[in-house]
């Protein structure tokens, strides 16, 4: 009997880890970082994640995340940029999916600099503030002037050709405008 109750102990702990199964291991692409503040992309996905300076604890660390549909991220770094060059005089808001961002500019020893707040599940009771940050900074985590910044920058790329086909059409269209001109009043000296 001892026997038979090992064995379907034994069989019975066995079928319990057949239940585990190895998950998919999904890396995060860091796009830039600077101090306590960093981009990263998960296929589609933009997590923006910063070290919430509006706890007491300094060790919490917040995020929000949206997915690039229309170039969203290359619009947030121009809207961010456009900032630092003609301050708005309130805060911006975003809606994100699962959260509400403003951007709050202010100068910093005469330097124009950006919070970015979160109001956590789009509710104004929990909020998260990043530090403030300089343009170089945002440059930074972007990561502007690097290879990982064409990682949301490709529409951008593909959209110069067809500008140049554009302008090739409109100077081949008007050489054949200024030909008929000139064809047309050819036949007006002759007479």
């Amino acid at each position: 009997m001892k026997k038979i109750i090992l064995l379907l102990t034994l069989f019975s702990g066995i079928s319990a880890f057949s239940q585990i199964r190895v998950l998919k291991n999904e890396t995060l692409v860091e796009i830039g970082k600077d101090n306590s503040v960093g981009l990263y992309k998960k296929e589609n996905k933009f997590t923006f994640n910063y070290q919430d300076i509006n706890t007491s604890n300094l060790n919490t660390f917040r995020s929000f995340s949206f997915n690039d549909m229309n170039g969203d991220v290359q619009e947030l770094y121009k809207m961010i940029t456009d900032g630092f060059i003609d301050q708005p005089s309130g805060n911006i808001s975003l809606e994100l999916p699962n959260d509400i961002i403003e951007l709050q500019y202010e100068k910093n020893y005469g330097q124009p600099t950006v919070q970015i707040i979160q109001y956590i599940n789009k509710n104004k009771k929990y909020v998260g503030k990043s530090q403030f940050l300089n343009k170089k900074q945002i440059d930074k985590i972007f990561g502007i002037g690097t290879p990982k910044a064409a990682l949301y920058t490709k529409s951008a790329v593909k959209q110069t050709p067809v500008n140049a086909m554009n302008n090739t059409q409109n100077h081949s269209n008007t050489s054949q405008t200024n030909t008929q001109k000139t064809t047309e009043k050819s036949p007006k000296k002759r007479k």
